[in-house]
C-alpha cells in the first residue's frame, strides 16, 4: 500500500510494508526539485535514517530495475541530426 501527498515544495509518498511477517517500517519519499530523501526508522536505534538521491541517480535507479546483471551508464543524446 502506499498513499501520494502534494506539499508546498515536494511531493510525500509513503510506502506501507503489507507482506509477511515481519514487516518493514514505512518508507517516505519526498521528491523535492533538487534531489529525492528516503527515510526510514530504524527500530534498533530509534532513529530516523535518510538517504538523499540525485535527479540523476533515481532516473538510474528507475532504469536498473528493468535490466540484467552488468554495468551501466545512461548518456542523453542531443536532438535527431545533430
Amino acid at each position: 500500500m502506499f498513499t501520494i501527498e502534494h506539499e508546498f515544495d515536494s511531493t510525500v509518498i509513503t510506502l506501507v510494508d503489507e507482506g509477511e511477517q515481519p514487516l518493514q517500517e514505512d518508507v517516505v519519499i519526498n521528491n523535492f526539485a533538487e534531489c529525492v530523501t528516503l527515510e526510514q526508522l530504524d527500530p534498533r536505534t530509534d532513529q530516523i535514517q535518510k538517504i538523499t538521491l540525485s535527479p540523476e541517480q533515481v532516473r538510474d535507479l528507475a532504469a536498473a530495475l528493468d535490466l540484467p546483471e552488468g554495468v551501466y551508464q545512461i548518456r542523453e543524446t542531443g536532438p535527431q541530426g545533430s
